[in-house]
């Protein structure tokens, strides 16, 4: 009997539930994929918007994360924080995507459609837009999404001081770009 409520708290525990750190943990079935999908797409697709400043591609690289977690579904439903899987996976996306298309804009004329809605800090944004796509992207999720920099690294799949230089270096090439002084405090 106690080796049976034992299971079952363990069965309980691999469950769809939140984590101490947000992050949802799963077991394998297609209803825990469903609650994971629920709880994380539009947290995965803010933190891609911020990066790729582009609404329907933001989607598309976030819908892209998902498909590759489904693909990926039989293994990475056994770790203990599939959500954070995903959000790597989108995070490279946006990354590589912002890369290609900078060397797009170098390689042909860009014409604009319909400008995007205007962010509520219009200079920030645009400051943002100016940087590289990993000083942006360690920015959305170290400022945006406050997440701590071990959290950074492991998300970008780089070391922790490496995301370090990165935001040391976004911060300083924003405040350059606001014209705003830097206080010297590190992070």
């Amino acid at each position: 009997m106690l080796t049976d409520a034992v299971e079952l708290d363990q069965n309980a525990l691999g469950r769809a539930t939140h984590a101490q750190a947000g992050e949802f943990v799963v077991g394998d079935s297609k209803r825990d994929y469903e609650r994971l999908f629920a709880a994380e797409f539009p947290a995965v697709l803010r933190s891609v918007y911020l990066i790729v400043q582009d609404a329907s591609r933001a989607e598309d690289i976030t819908q892209d994360a998902f498909v590759l977690l489904l693909r990926h579904w039989p293994k990475v439903g056994g770790f203990d924080r599939p959500g954070a899987w995903v959000r790597r996976v989108a995070m490279r996306l946006a990354v590589r995507n912002v890369r290609r298309e900078r060397l797009r804009g170098l390689l042909e004329w860009n014409v604009r459609g319909q400008p995007e809605p205007e962010p509520a800090d219009v200079d920030l944004s645009n400051a943002i837009k100016r940087l590289p796509a990993m000083q942006r992207a360690v920015v959305v999720l170290f400022y945006f999404e406050d997440r701590p920099l071990a959290d950074v690294a492991l998300t970008l799949g780089c070391s922790e001081a490496t995301a370090r230089v990165h935001a040391h270096r976004a911060r300083r090439r924003l405040a350059e770009l606001l014209g705003e002084e830097l206080p010297d405090n590190g992070i």
